[in-house]
């Protein structure tokens, strides 16, 4: 009565996504281990195997598009940023001249000491001088002027 053979594939490929969703934590298979859930049951319904495929498919790209959005909306809600990406944005100040030509520059922001360059090719930034982080480029933060008011 029951089809265990594809039954058993279909098993294993749920295990191998939920696995793969496990290790990840990024949402990134869960939706084909409800496909694989949904072929199961067909297999073992002994539904023919183009039915288990299409079926696998066609649930596993509705789950996709249109839970993943709403998923991902409130799976990343708390997400904070770590380390070097929470830079970005802040204010810092310039502790060592910043001089693209002679690659040389550091500054201090959040606590922490950071080798820096500017966002502008032409721009020097001498000590003191208060700036903004940019961009992060390898260990080095990208700086420009510090907007007035802000």
């Amino acid at each position: 009565m029951f089809n265990w053979n594809m039954a058993i594939v279909w098993l294993v490929i749920l295990v191998a996504c939920l696995v793969v969703e496990i290790i990840t934590l990024g949402l990134t298979s869960i939706w084909f281990a409800i496909g694989a859930l949904a072929s199961t049951v067909a297999a073992l319904l002994n539904l023919p195997l183009w039915f288990q495929n299409t079926l696998f498919i066609v649930v596993s790209l509705v789950f996709l598009f249109f839970t993943r959005p709403i998923a991902v909306k409130y799976f990343n809600k708390d997400r904070v940023k770590t380390n070097a990406e929470s830079l970005i944005g802040k204010q810092a100040i310039v502790i060592s001249e910043i001089d693209n030509l002679q690659g040389i520059g550091q500054i201090t922001v959040s606590g922490q000491e950071w080798s820096a360059r500017a966002a502008d090719e032409n721009a020097k930034f001498s000590v003191g001088a208060v700036v903004e982080v940019t961009a992060i480029q390898g260990v080095k933060l990208i700086v420009k002027e510090r907007k007035e008011g802000v």
